[in-house]
């Protein structure tokens, strides 16, 4: 049989580097039986969407939107003190992170992140067919010395969350500092803020001016959490000149839609939505730990949280599985991440105060009785 004559009964083979991508897993809605479940899975803002970002949504037009997404990148520009002609928009940030592996990185070259950093990470390392390279972890934190132990003359691309998703933990401003400092200028810093807006300002990072000073850091930041914008797939960064240009060259050309960009610029503009949005979360996650931390004897371990969840390792007789099933048949999903190697810990989104009484008493219930 000719070469010709075997490739006419082949099927479309993809590339191996693809083959070896595990698909990402959202967080889940509903029971095994189908049942809707209260859902604290997804890291979604419990206050809702603003209403000023509503109306505008009622008013936006279903024409082909702008794709440039002007006006909601001088409303970002404007509330961040950043040119708009570097802010580059994605269809969600998880567009954007893709495409700085795909703009920077290829065959051959290595993509660096952190063990229990977030899953799209290897995603988009194998996606471009470049290497994905895991550095250890410090207590499930991010450990700056691990990963700059890592750094080879192929690395072309680090990401970074901070905080970090689905641990919480934080690096502080002279930790990113140190980390950009000690790279070669060559390779791409990513700071990923999916969660920036959660941290105090007093606490800010100093990733926007980094990225604003150097021409190798990109900051992603995203329209899901805190605004309450997660279904409207919007995130957006910021970064050199050069960084944005190559990532506007491989984006969708119309990747957020005219509804989106409305509602993205009136929720920007929504201050008191969203510092409203932050006191709860911080309140509330205050009261969460500090129940969990009184089961401390019964093996629970809640991680320090700078984000909008609280990673809670179970470390006694009372196992996360349990735990999730337990809280699923009290009408409750959270995350458990066995894919990510965190089988002994749950993701617990901070929601309603409530929610969060009654999934600490649950614990509690579930915890005394396997003890």
């Amino acid at each position: 049989m000719s070469e010709t004559e075997t490739r006419s009964k082949a099927a479309p083979t993809p590339k191996p580097w693809i083959e070896a991508i595990h698909a990402y897993v959202p967080g889940k809605s509903k029971g095994k039986d189908g049942r809707p479940l209260i859902k604290l899975s997804a890291n979604e803002n419990p206050l809702g969407t603003s209403e000023a970002a509503l109306a505008a949504k009622a008013a936006a037009p279903a024409l082909y939107p702008d794709p440039d997404s002007t006006a909601l990148r001088t409303a970002i520009g404007a509330r961040h003190g950043i040119d708009p002609a570097r802010v580059v928009m994605g269809t969600g940030s998880d567009e954007l992170l893709n495409l700085a592996a795909q703009g920077y990185a290829g065959l051959g070259d290595e993509v660096i992140y952190v063990r229990y950093g977030f899953s799209v990470y290897d995603i988009a390392a194998r996606r471009c067919g470049a290497t994905p390279v895991v550095a250890p972890d410090a207590d499930y934190g991010t450990d700056v010395d691990a990963l700059l132990a890592l750094v080879t003359d192929r690395t072309r691309v680090v990401f970074v969350a901070n905080p970090n998703n689905p641990t919480g933990s934080y690096l502080p401003k002279g930790d990113i500092a140190r980390l950009h400092a000690a790279l070669p200028s060559d390779v791409l810093l990513v700071l990923d803020q999916a969660y920036g807006e959660y941290v105090a300002p007093e606490d800010d990072d100093g990733a926007l001016a980094l990225a604003a000073a150097h021409d190798n850091v990109l900051v992603t930041r995203t329209f899901s959490k805190i605004f309450g914008l997660a279904g409207e797939r919007i995130g957006w960064g910021t970064g050199a000149p050069g960084i944005v240009a190559t990532l506007n060259r491989i984006r969708g050309p119309f990747n957020v839609s005219s509804t989106g960009q409305a509602m993205a610029e009136a929720a920007l503009a929504d201050a008191d939505f969203v510092e409203a949005s932050r006191v709860h979360n911080r309140d509330e996650r205050d009261r969460f730990v500090a129940k969990l931390e009184a089961l401390g004897n019964h093996g629970l371990r809640p991680l320090p949280s700078q984000a909008n969840f609280v990673l809670t390792l179970f470390e006694g007789a009372l196992s996360a599985e349990a735990a999730f099933e337990g809280l699923a048949d009290r009408g409750y999903i959270v995350r458990w991440l066995p894919g990510q190697g965190l089988p002994q810990a749950l993701r617990i989104t901070i929601g309603k105060s409530a929610d969060m009484d009654a999934i600490a008493a649950a614990l509690r219930e579930m915890a005394e009785a396997a003890k």
